[in-house]
């Protein structure tokens, strides 16, 4: 049988996710809630239904499909109880407004493998390739470490977007199906990063070190949020622990966006994301100049 996993819907042509054109996988689940979070939809690992209400057209095909009844018509608006909502998928595809979408479907390996081989000649172009992301791909090892073992057979470039907190046995068998780990870095305090994301930062500088001493190509990757991370106070502090590491390439700081707040709607989920504007290019080259006092390569994700 084949091994599968919970993922959302792929990107494929993805550019910065790694080197080259890339086709990028989210895996459903995240053991981090990070009040940051642009992807809520991956925080779940289980298959969720979400409803657009601003694209709601008013069609009630949802009421003819569901067999859940779990959409009805009062008047003219459109009420959903996610609680009834079996998670089927029929009212995303009766939908005519797009209004309903299902995140989350069980892939197999080979289903995967079929959507990655779309784009081989796009990835031998542009030594490209594939992209494991979330969510947390630690959290559905059997299903990452056989798509990982499959890509490598095909010779085709993979990344490994983690935030390493997960399984360090996880990590051990993914070494060497890996060839570059995207790595976040939320926050160097652990009690910061604790309030920041619900845990604690200590799991993931251990695993961050134990990839680093094994070889590991890596990327660190630092979700740039003001007021939350983007001190010089803490930016000197994650230079002075990543600066050590060997086979960091390079720091991208990623800027803070806002633009995932209908998404938490859609969920019906409390949205946690900061009242923050996106911080600009000289802020974030400032920030970059800071890091770079530590030897680190380090960049603005825009870039």
């Amino acid at each position: 049988m084949s091994v599968t996993g919970v993922l959302l819907d792929p990107k494929r042509f993805a550019v910065h996710d790694g080197p080259g054109v890339r086709t990028t996988f989210f895996l459903k689940g995240c053991p981090l809630k990070c009040i940051w979070c642009h992807n809520p939809e991956s925080i779940s690992p289980r298959p969720q239904m979400a409803y657009y209400a601003h694209k709601c057209i008013g069609c009630g095909e949802c009421v003819v499909s569901c067999p859940e009844k779990a959409h009805a018509f009062r008047g003219e608006t459109h009420e959903f109880d996610p609680s009834r909502c079996r998670v089927c998928g029929a009212c995303e595809a009766a939908c005519l407004g797009g209004a309903m979408k299902l995140y989350g479907k069980r892939v197999p390996v080979e289903e995967a493998m079929e959507t990655a081989r779309l784009d081989l000649v796009y990835y031998r172009e542009s030594n490209g390739g594939v992209t494991l992301s979330g969510g947390e791909p630690l959290l559905q090892p059997e299903f990452s470490l056989a798509f990982l073992a499959a890509l490598k057979r095909e010779k085709i470039h993979t990344a490994f977007d983690t935030s390493c907190f997960g399984s360090r046995e996880v990590l051990k068998e993914a070494l060497p199906l890996v060839d570059l780990f995207l790595v976040d870095f939320k926050h160097a305090d652990p009690e910061v990063h604790r309030k920041l994301t619900g845990q604690s930062n200590e799991r993931i500088l251990e695993n961050l070190r134990f990839l680093s001493e094994n070889g590991a190509q890596i990327e660190i990757r630092i979700p740039f949020v003001p007021g939350c991370n983007d001190s010089v106070e803490n930016l000197e502090a994650a230079g002075r622990i990543l600066g050590p590491l060997r086979g960091i390439l390079c720091v991208k700081l990623l800027p803070y966006h806002a633009l995932a707040r209908t998404k938490y709607a859609s969920l019906g989920m409390p949205d946690t994301m900061p009242q923050a504007e996106s911080p600009d290019e000289a802020t974030l080259h400032r920030a970059a100049a800071v890091l770079e006092r530590f030897g680190l390569r380090a960049r603005s994700g825009r870039e």
